[in-house]
């Protein structure tokens, strides 16, 4: 992915990985990580991660800023929530993602690896309100 946007172009200091078309750049800081995520246009959890994964649902809390493109998240129980670049995003565990529209969806992500929901304060699920 050799490019002069900043949006999708190399990031100094961070790693790179690749895992189903998706490309993140992951950088440590303090006793977290901020993540630059570009999920391909067309990309479906369910579709190419599950496999990968081992689970029905993608179990990571994800906290961020959509930088640009669409993404639809589905829970367990239906539940539906569109983020549309630029905004805020929150993302409890146990859900099933997809990039709608044309466009790669680049998220900017903070997390704590396996303790993400605690240090923000999440639901270790998703609930209604």
């Amino acid at each position: 992915m050799a490019t002069s946007d900043p949006n999708v172009g190399p990031v100094k200091g961070a790693e790179r990985r690749e895992v189903a078309g998706v490309v993140m750049d992951i950088a440590r800081v303090g006793t977290g990580r901020v993540k630059r995520v570009v999920y391909p246009a067309g990309f479906r959890w369910s579709r190419d991660m599950k496999a990968l994964v081992g689970s029905d649902y993608c179990m990571h809390a994800h906290v961020g800023f959509l930088v640009s493109g669409h993404i639809e998240i589905r829970y367990a129980d239906g539940c539906t929530v569109d983020f549309v670049a630029p905004m805020p995003v929150e993302i409890d565990p146990g859900h099933d993602g997809a990039v709608l529209g044309g466009e790669p969806a680049v998220l900017i992500e903070f997390d704590f690896e396996g303790e993400t929901v605690e240090k923000f304060g999440l639901p270790a699920s998703h609930q209604h309100d």
